[in-house]
């Protein structure tokens, strides 16, 4: 406690008040030296023995002897809320200020001010307490420091985060339990609205930048107003396994799903949920983490399409037309057709033109396959030159059909190609009863060499005519 004799603040108002200054705050901030005058007029009558204690000094004198030392730095602006309420004629005041003890320790004081009774008109005598509050001041700034972190964690986090309030799908969950269903599973089965109205009552209570940003959208209102375009079609399947894994008393669980930005692309995302600690009775506060994971699903799609398909035709490679025979040889599916073919003059044109010319003729043939690969049918190529369909459930007479279909579509393209027209040689052949789709691919296989065979004999017998009559 100090007692202290404020007569100088009081005269120098007088003056103040005599030159016509009204404004004491604006007056105060428009020459800072005038809130020093007014401090250093204040004098010292006496202080207690905890004031002694509290600033570290060892009398009275050599406490106003440093009161420079105590009273400074941040000291000035916590001094014009005293000043203000003291001009506007309060008995009292109260304020944070920052004090030090004479070792240069900082303080925190809650400082609170009294005009002793009968010295109203003067301010000769006011009592003064100064309470140490830098344990209580020194937590608060750590919570704020802890919040400030955590607010920059979500705000900067390059992760899509959502801070949601799922305590009206607890209570919905509560209340079917409690009416004595045990397997979400089946309920949900029977009521599928059951999924849709917990979608309903989840609240959205925050989103970070990154939200923004992963789903196009310019601000957080835009995004929640538009909420049904990013959870669609496929979300609400993904949303029932999280109401199942809640169910069960998983709190913390992850899965990838689907979700869509405002202008309609995908998102594959990885989603993992958590309830926050101190809400497992209630859930009125999660977390929902959702990380792109789009370009990962692209790159993993793009291997599987590499693995199963030719890259330079586009058509399925070996492997698949390997896999997809195997099956249908399981499959009871009868009967099973192939037509095999083969590109002729593969090996001259890459010989006399290059082999970016030969390519080019396998992509010409691997258009016209593509047209064919309707339905149920496979089309493959299954080596260099060598290419095949598969029909399930497809006769002889289908397979003849199929031949006729890839000849006019032959015909078509070499009509933009005359420089560099198309041939094929083909066989089909169709499985008999009780044989294996192995024997009636040889079949096939046997035909189409047997029709290469007259091609190019036919070639040989034509150059020979050819070479007679230039002779002749």
């Amino acid at each position: 406690m100090w007692l202290e004799d404020f007569s100088g603040v009081h005269a120098q108002f007088e003056a103040w008040r005599a030159e016509g200054v009204t404004d004491i705050l604006g007056h105060l901030a428009a020459d800072p030296a005038r809130v020093l005058a007014c401090a250093h007029s204040i004098r010292v009558i006496a202080v207690n023995a905890k004031t002694l204690e509290l600033f570290e000094a060892n009398s009275q004198d050599h406490l106003v002897a440093n009161l420079s030392q105590i009273f400074r730095g941040e000291m000035v602006s916590s001094h014009v809320n005293e000043l203000y309420e003291l001009w506007n004629g309060h008995d009292t005041f109260s304020s944070n200020a920052i004090n030090y003890t004479l070792s240069g320790k900082r303080l925190d004081i809650q400082l609170r001010g009294k005009v002793l009774p009968g010295h109203e008109d003067t301010l000769a005598r006011v009592l003064v307490t100064t309470e140490d509050v830098t344990a209580r001041e020194e937590a608060r700034r750590g919570e704020e420091k802890n919040r400030r972190y955590a607010e920059g964690v979500f705000i900067h986090s390059p992760v899509s985060l959502w801070i949601e309030d799922f305590s009206h799908v607890k209570r919905l969950m509560d209340d079917i339990r409690f009416r004595g269903i045990s397997d979400l599973r089946t309920f949900t089965d029977v009521h599928p609205e059951f999924i849709r109205q917990c979608m309903s009552e989840i609240r959205v209570i925050d989103v970070n930048q990154a939200t923004l940003d992963l789903f196009q959208a310019p601000d957080r209102n835009t995004l929640l107003m538009k909420i049904g375009e990013v959870f669609r079609d496929e979300m609400e399947k993904s949303f029932r396994e999280q109401l199942i894994e809640l169910w069960n008393g998983n709190l913390f669980h992850h899965r990838e799903v689907v979700n869509y930005a405002l202008d309609g692309s995908e998102r594959h995302v990885l989603l993992q949920f958590s309830v926050f600690p101190g809400h497992e009775q209630d859930w009125s506060q999660v977390q929902v983490a959702l990380t792109d994971i789009t370009a990962r699903k692209r790159a993993e799609a793009y291997l599987e399409y590499l693995g199963k398909h030719d890259v330079l035709t586009r058509l399925h490679n070996r492997a698949f037309y390997t896999e997809e025979l195997n099956r249908l040889e399981r499959s009871t599916l009868r009967p099973v057709s192939a037509v095999m073919i083969d590109l002729n003059g593969l090996k001259e044109a890459n010989d006399r033109l290059g082999h970016d010319s030969g390519d080019a003729l396998l992509r010409r043939l691997g258009e016209v396959m593509n047209g064919v690969a309707t339905g149920r049918n496979t089309v493959a190529r299954i080596g260099g030159d060598e290419f095949a369909i598969l029909m399930p459930g497809g006769d002889r007479q289908a397979a003849l059909a199929m031949t006729d279909t890839v000849m006019e579509l032959l015909k078509i393209n070499n009509q933009f190609y005359s420089h560099l027209p198309l041939s094929i040689s083909h066989g089909i052949a169709t499985s008999e009863d009780g044989e294996k789709l192995e024997a009636m691919i040889r079949r096939a296989d046997a035909a189409m060499y047997e029709h290469k065979r007259r091609h190019y004999e036919s070639r040989q017998t034509a150059g020979i005519m050819a070479r007679s009559a230039s002779a002749g």
